[in-house]
């Protein structure tokens, strides 16, 4: 049999719900994405919860709390300590996603779910790769390899390939095929039938308008609006999608000079940009040889101003103006306070530029037809005085009185402990190591040196005539150029200056605003009130599709043209689920499955797979040829065994049987027509085919993108009355390749 696989979702199938999946290699369990929602519920996570302790690795695809928001939770309350793997990008601003999420809530509730503690905690240990770099797992894992590929919908996303025994098992969420201003497309299309392909349904209904035609319509309702003396806002997620947006408005402002004010409200956004302008290798290539010609970062803004605090957005000079704040749900964040300010301004714009999450706020605007009132919570943290200040220092003092009373209690304890009764009377040296602190074991070792610490506790032997200090002797070795040193004891270890650069908060400039620093920094005792507001909605409501998902119609030629050998469906709505599920039975493959949550697939491959080793003896006598990176050969063998009863690829016993010619490679026909120009062959092109010389004809037959093991290699075929010039063009032909 094939590579055992299993496929076991954790939430998010057949509706919009945030992305985690159980994917079993050969035993090996894979938690591949560990996403909340905007909501933070609890009880979405009680399948993870179920299986936290089996898990052997988690795979991050994209730095959105769709994709990560669960991990510092999952780390701190089930108990999740596998491995955690992801590119640079998504470990970086997946970290300021969760920073941007946690303050954001902490300032209007009592959000206890996690802390920065918790998010620093499960960030920490996070294993970057860069792209289509192969990573051999250890272990339980052995055999195994993994590596991360371009998904091309947000900055460092990623299309996993797990591969064992030569199959591939494929896990593409999120993909987007449309090169972007900020991103390549994905390069899904170059896998072609691997054993297993988990992808989504998300916008299996949904088409898309082309690029430039969404770009203009988006630009015209921000500048009929600003014209109009109104503001723009754009909710937006913290480091995701919001880096398209930002560098479609800097290049349009500078190219038409314009001067309405550009506002991306966070409460990192200056760290967020830091982080960006290094991660130039992994955006598109038009950015990357921009830099290359002119040396100027894409994202050094000079029409968009960063800012971490509303009160600074409060002191700009009315006028109209674009602001991207943050959350893209408006459940939260600066976005819903702006939002409730706006709304009831008819000259005013909110545009979505992403579908909301389910039940939220942005989600209920989006209908259609939208809502002329919504209700809402406004929430502010504020100091505690008068009787509940006194409250509060009260139960706070009592706290404290009682962890004194617990602590002088243990020490009456230990003082009452009994001295010297096991230690030899005749001994003055003796010290009686039983009643010192527990924490203050001596030798006390501080950085690789013993330092002699007078314990508490201490009572010598009534026998003692000279009680003395522990003593220790260093012996250091000692060579010609003075002692000898470890060099490992002066390495700052790359954790350690990943801790150490991030500043108070956790945000690594320390670029909070006063609020959410004052959250971390200040103790003052405060309290969150609430209360409910009516708002009218007066402003203008937009929606345009720039989440950076390929739409339905790519999605099923791109399925087409992977022709996986079983297909897996997650995360889209029940309808789009079940849509492209027929779809793909009839056009795909045969195997497709839509599996409900918690329910376990099998997918293993129906291949029988097998290890052999190739003898010396046999490679001894195998003429290879260089195709490219690759070496090739003709090999006739039988299998058999070794003594050591490994099966073993072994010459034959008897001659070789003839075979027929086989040339391997391909040409491009433009390249070939070069080829005989500069061997004064006359040659055009004309009705799709090479005219060569007087009579003869080559043409590709067959569709490039078809499914087979030979996939995207289409047959040439040479068409003409025999003759010395045909038999000429055909050596041409047949030079172009290897033949074996």
């Amino acid at each position: 049999m094939g590579t055992s696989v299993q496929v076991k979702p954790l939430c998010g199938v057949y509706n919009e719900n945030p992305l985690c999946y159980l994917v079993s290699v050969d035993g090996f369990n894979f938690l591949v994405d560990c996403g909340w929602n905007d909501h933070f519920d609890p009880s979405l996570l009680q399948p993870l919860s179920r299986v936290a302790s089996s898990i052997d690795a988690v795979l991050l695809s994209h730095p959105d709390t769709l994709h990560l928001g669960a991990l510092p939770y999952a780390v701190k309350q089930f108990g999740l300590s596998a491995p955690v793997y992801s590119t640079e990008p998504v470990h970086r601003l997946g970290l300021l996603t969760m920073y941007d999420q946690y303050v954001s809530r902490k300032q209007v509730s009592d959000f206890d779910l996690f802390t920065l503690d918790d998010i620093d905690s499960a960030f920490q240990n996070v294993n970057r790769l860069t792209y289509s770099q192969n990573f051999h797992l250890s272990g339980k894992g052995e055999g195994i390899v993994i590596a991360p590929h371009v998904a091309g919908h947000l900055l460092g996303g990623t299309v996993w390939k797990i591969t064992k025994d030569g199959e591939d098992v494929i896990y593409a969420v999120d993909f987007n095929h449309r090169k972007e201003r900020l991103l390549n497309g994905t390069v899904l299309e170059s896998f072609v039938r691997p054993a297993v392909l988990i992808t989504d349904a998300y916008n299996a209904l949904n088409n898309q308008p082309s690029r430039r035609q969404r770009d203009q319509e988006f630009l015209d309702a921000i500048l009929k609006t600003l014209r109009a003396d109104g503001n723009v806002l754009l909710p937006v997620d913290t480091a995701g999608r919001v880096l398209e947006l930002l560098l479609i408005l800097e290049q349009y402002w500078t190219q038409h000079h314009l001067t309405y004010p550009i506002f991306f409200l966070t409460c990192i956004s200056s760290s967020t940009i830091d982080y960006v302008k290094s991660f130039l290798e992994w955006m598109s290539d038009s950015i990357a040889k921009s830099f290359e010609h002119t040396r100027d970062n894409a994202f050094l803004l000079k029409n968009v101003t960063l800012l971490i605090n509303k009160s600074a957005l409060d002191k700009v000079p009315d006028g109209p103006k674009i602001v991207l704040a943050s959350m893209a749900s408006l459940e939260a964040g600066f976005s819903h306070d702006i939002f409730v300010e706006w709304a009831p301004d008819v000259k005013n714009l909110v545009l979505f530029t992403e579908r909301g999450q389910f039940g939220t706020l942005a989600r209920m605007l989006q209908a259609d037809p939208p809502p002329k009132a919504v209700k809402v919570t406004m929430s502010k943290r504020v100091p505690l005085v008068g009787d509940e200040l006194a409250a509060y220092e009260e139960e706070q003092n009592r706290i404290k009185k009682e962890e004194a009373l617990k602590a002088s209690l243990i020490k009456e304890e230990e003082s009452k402990a009994p001295h010297g009764s096991h230690l030899s009377v005749g001994d003055p040296m003796a010290i009686d190591d039983s009643s010192t602190h527990a924490k203050s074991d001596v030798p006390a070792r501080y950085d690789g040196v013993y330092g002699d610490i007078f314990t508490d506790g201490f009572t010598p032997p009534s026998s003692s005539i000279a009680p003395m200090f522990p003593f220790y002797e260093n012996s250091s070795e000692w060579d010609d150029f003075g002692e000898v040193i470890n060099p490992d004891d002066y390495v700052i270890k790359e954790e350690d200056m990943d801790q150490g650069s991030l500043q108070v908060g956790g945000d690594p400039n320390g670029n909070l605003d006063e609020g959410s620093a004052s959250l971390i920094l200040d103790t003052a005792p405060s309290k969150v009130v609430s209360y409910e507001l009516t708002v009218q909605v007066k402003s203008s409501l937009l929606y345009m599709d720039y989440e950076g998902r390929s739409d339905g119609r790519s999605v099923k030629s791109i399925l087409a043209h992977v022709a996986p050998l079983k297909l897996v469906l997650v995360h889209g709505s029940a309808e789009a689920t079940e849509h492209l599920k027929q779809h793909c039975l009839k056009h795909v493959c045969p195997h497709v499955y839509a599996p409900q949550i918690e329910e376990t697939i099998d997918v293993t491959s129906d291949l029988c797979a097998y290890k052999v080793q190739l003898s010396e003896k046999l490679m001894s006598n195998v003429l290879l040829k260089k195709l490219g990176d690759h070496e090739i050969a003709w090999v006739d063998a039988e299998v058999g065994k070794t003594d050591s009863d490994m099966l073993s690829v072994l010459p034959l016993s008897t001659p070789a049987p003839p075979h027929k010619s086989v040339l391997v490679g391909d040409i491009k026909m433009a390249d070939f027509k070069q080829f005989l120009a500069s061997k004064g062959v006359p040659v055009e092109f004309g009705g799709g085919a090479l005219r060569c010389g007087e009579y003869v004809t080559l043409r590709k037959i067959g569709d490039a993108t078809q499914k087979g093991s030979g996939a995207g290699i289409q047959p040439i075929i040479i068409e003409g009355p025999l003759s010395e010039e045909y038999y000429k063009i055909r050596e041409y032909l047949y030079s172009q390749f290897y033949s074996l």
